[in-house]
């Protein structure tokens, strides 16, 4: 899984050729935790990559992005954001996210 910051975000998501779920997080918060294994399954896939934002250590992208609560995921397709959703999700529903 990616450590995404404000150096590689850029490189890592926005020229990536295939989507990239990116899970804005924190590591203080509970529900954020409860995605690992969730996210662990998703990063194996090969058609798509996983990267993740700690919040506090990328606060820039966290505004950027309008991210107000945690866990926050955005998909990007083509450097753009393509559909997100927030709170704890079930690997079903980020998956139809990543494909829709």
């Amino acid at each position: 899984m990616l450590k995404l910051t404000s150096e590689n975000f850029e490189k890592e998501v926005l020229h990536s050729d295939k989507p990239v779920l990116v899970d804005f997080f924190a590591t203080w918060c509970g529900p954020c935790k409860a995605m690992h294994p969730v996210l662990d399954e998703l990063d194996v896939e090969p058609d798509f990559t996983v990267g993740k934002v700690d919040v506090d250590e990328s606060p820039e992208l966290a505004q950027k992005y309008r991210v107000l609560s945690v866990p926050f995921f955005i998909v990007f397709k083509n450097g753009e954001p393509a559909g997100k959703t927030i709170g704890v999700q079930k690997k079903e529903d980020l998956l139809a996210l990543l494909r829709a």
